[in-house]
């Protein structure tokens, strides 16, 4: 997993550069072909425009012209662009643009053999004269040559104007391509994240039940022994150890049960108007002694001027016990808590846990209410657990209409802050 996953990763990568190369390779050629139909549309509308000259300077002149030799051979001889002014030529040009769809402004001019200005418009741009399309004006083997130059003055995005729709849905495209990278890659992440936390919670789950199966074993071959069957003291001894690792494993199913049922939404509250400083007392006094065990010290503040809730007082217990057991499992020496309670605001109040023990980074803070996510403490299994306390403290404060957050200095402790609705 560890290496198909990077490959996985830079295939995906690869493919995603690719189709974007081929993507913009495709609008670049689109806007180049565009351009080149543009500069041929031009070509057109001067072809155009010269056989319209040439058709206003035979009704100029009142003829009649029965074919195209004739039409030619006159044309040769007697035609010239100073026949007319710059306004009817700007007239027809702008007519046979109109033709190809072209409206941008243009500017024209008509020069001699010399290249000299015969007609043109007033804005003509001369140092461009041998840069922009061009059309012979006069007929191939007339004695004068006239040349008709047109300058478009194309604005920059037109050519973007007509593809609009085209480069639209293709950035459209692109951003759905990124988008499903993005998701695909964030997938793999989430999955290869799912991998380690499955392969974390097993290692646990297997070293937990472990323990009582091995002292249940230990205890049933003692039962099975000649000098302990007869001994009725040994028998009570040895069964009440089985009880207790029995009832331990039970516990730890039961947790796991739990937790599945929080994630279905399945667990009902039966709420009812509890102290919160009773519930406070209740369960630290249920702990003192483990907290003593690690010679530690507790130290309450219950300053809370208002402390009645509606809760469950099952699960109220156990969010206070979870917090308080977490502060003990993550402890170095000279363990010390505080509990406090104030108001936080007119009509909540707040539950401020806080430890000195080994803390947390910034990263663990990010991740420490997800299921089955344990901080990294060296070895995985010097501290108990399935990684689903916090969790289900979380669930539990968010079912009570409450939040919960965590500040914590790495090497310096934690603070739970739980913020509850009062009555």
């Amino acid at each position: 997993m560890k290496r198909v996953f990077p490959l996985i990763v830079l295939l995906i990568t690869l493919s995603v550069l690719g189709i974007m190369f081929i993507q913009m390779s495709w609008i670049r050629n689109a806007i180049y072909l565009k351009q080149t139909q543009f500069e041929r549309e031009v070509q057109n509308s001067l072809l155009l425009a010269r056989e319209s000259i040439y058709s206003s300077f035979i009704r100029m002149n009142n003829l009649y012209i029965p074919d195209e030799d004739s039409k030619e051979h006159y044309l040769e001889q007697k035609f010239t662009s100073q026949s007319f002014t710059k306004e009817e030529i700007q007239q027809i040009i702008d007519r046979s643009l109109k033709k190809d769809g072209i409206s941008q402004k243009f500017e024209f001019c008509i020069t001699n053999l010399y290249k000299l200005p015969i007609v043109m418009s007033d804005s003509f741009p001369l140092q461009y004269i041998n840069t922009q399309p061009y059309i012979r004006l006069t007929p191939e083997n007339s004695y004068l040559q006239e040349t008709l130059y047109l300058y478009v003055k194309e604005d920059k995005s037109y050519i973007i104007k007509k593809m609009a729709g085209m480069i639209a849905a293709s950035i459209v495209f692109t951003i759905i391509i990124l988008s499903a990278f993005a998701l695909t890659v964030r997938t793999l992440f989430n999955q290869k994240k799912l991998s380690e936390i499955k392969s974390d919670f097993i290692n646990n789950m297997t070293h937990e039940l472990k323990t009582p199966l091995a002292t249940i074993s230990l205890a049933i071959d003692a039962l099975t022994n000649e000098k302990v069957i007869h001994d009725a003291d040994k028998v009570k001894y040895y069964s009440s150890m089985i009880k207790e690792e029995n009832k331990r494993m039970n516990k730890q199913v039961e947790k796991i049960l739990q937790a599945a049922k929080i994630e279905r939404q399945e667990i009902k509250l039966n709420l009812q108007h509890l102290d919160v400083h009773d519930i406070i007392h209740k369960v630290t006094d249920n702990l003192i002694l483990q907290i003593q065990e690690k010679r530690g010290t507790l130290s309450l503040k219950l300053n809370a001027p208002r402390h009645r809730v509606e809760a469950d007082e099952v699960h109220f217990s156990n969010i206070i016990f979870n917090l308080i057991d977490n502060a003990i499992k993550y402890s170095k020496e000279n363990l010390h808590i505080d509990i406090e309670t104030q108001m936080s605001g007119p009509n909540y109040m707040a539950i401020k846990v806080k430890d000195n023990g080994i803390g947390m980074g910034k990263e663990t803070q990010s991740r420490i209410f997800e299921k089955f996510y344990r901080a990294h403490t060296g070895n995985i299994h010097n501290v108990k657990g399935f990684g689903l306390g916090l969790s289900y403290v979380k669930a539990m404060v968010e079912a009570h209409g409450g939040k919960i957050k965590v500040e914590s200095t790495l090497g310096k402790g934690s603070t739970f802050t739980i913020t509850l609705p009062l009555i």
